[in-house]
């Protein structure tokens, strides 16, 4: 079999149909789709199951007690079938022909990974082109899964974290190690559905030091490869910004003593920020919010990220 599509799901009953009509009208040939309920407490099973008996040659379904996306999408890959993998989220949807294209673009140069670029979509009906195939620093491409095709081989013994938040950023850059060649395909065929709930718009603060676990899992992988630099470079973007930035705009009376601890970490490897060569490479404005984020200021670079946002509007 070509390939096989995961989509781990959990109460999706207001999207799923939605998705599984985008991925049952795929225009490749010989793939299946594999459809793990995560403990749904909605009707989600219930639909799961109608596809199943719509399409029985094509999907496949498992349901399993809530475990969480992670250990959803190992079990899937532990039962797929196909040579290539794909994953997609429940309350998204995608083009037509995307794993066609992705599946073309790996075979013709080789690679063991295509990515291809997304479309944001909110519940207003605007949308947003995301270039996701454009970063020229490999380590910083973007870590979401839902816009990759992987061969399965190369995937062989790589995990998604469990109970952990950004459990993508391990499993691709683990991946990274591993493939010598991206296949990009320059065109928005992912369909992401911004403003619902998630790692990226909640309150739940503490659940952010998950990132330090993450960083755990990669720090040694890295420095065995000889890329420490590397490692430096996602804690700057992944750590000291992205997961500093999300947290201090959260409403939750934990934040101050979470960014601490997330500061704590990254000093402990990166004891000179000035002197640090991932951070002399990021643009002067990125520079002024990692400074001022390194140094307990992230409330005053929230300002700053707040007035850049309303300049540009």
């Amino acid at each position: 079999m070509k390939l096989s599509i995961i989509v781990p799901v959990y109460n999706a009953e207001k999207y799923l149909r939605v998705c599984l009509d985008s991925l049952t009208a795929q225009t490749v040939d010989d793939y299946e789709i594999l459809l793990i309920n995560d403990g749904s407490s909605d009707s989600s099973p219930e639909i799961m199951e109608d596809y199943r008996r719509r399409y029985p040659d094509l999907i496949r379904t498992l349901t399993v007690e809530n475990g969480g996306q992670g250990r959803a999408r190992n079990i899937a890959m532990d039962l797929a079938r196909g040579e290539y993998l794909g994953f997609v989220d429940s309350d998204d949807w995608v083009d037509p022909a995307m794993f066609e294209k992705l599946l073309a673009a790996a075979e013709e140069s080789g690679a063991d990974m295509a990515q291809c670029d997304a479309v944001e979509c909110w519940a207003d009906g605007h949308t947003r082109y995301a270039d996701m195939t454009g970063c020229r620093d490999e380590i910083l491409i973007p870590t979401a899964v839902w816009n990759k095709l992987i061969r399965r081989s190369a995937a062989e013994g790589v995990r998604f974290a469990e109970r952990l938040w950004y459990e993508d950023i391990a499993f691709v850059i683990k991946l990274l190690l591993r493939v010598d060649k991206i296949a990009n395909v320059r065109e928005g065929l992912y369909f992401y559905r911004c403003g619902q709930s998630s790692t990226m718009n909640n309150h739940n603060a503490r659940k952010n030091l998950d990132i330090i676990r993450i960083m755990e899992e990669l720090r040694e992988p890295l420095a065995a490869a000889g890329r420490t630099a590397d490692f430096e470079t996602l804690l700057i973007n992944h750590l000291l910004l992205d997961t500093i930035n999300r947290v201090a705009v959260q409403d939750s009376p934990d934040k101050g003593q979470v960014c601490a601890e997330l500061r704590a970490y990254a000093k402990k490897y990166i004891p000179r920020l000035l002197r640090c060569p991932s951070f002399q490479k990021e643009s002067r404005n990125r520079r002024i919010v990692l400074f001022l984020n390194y140094h307990g200021l992230e409330g005053l670079s929230r300002l700053l990220l707040q007035a850049k946002k309303t300049a540009a509007q």
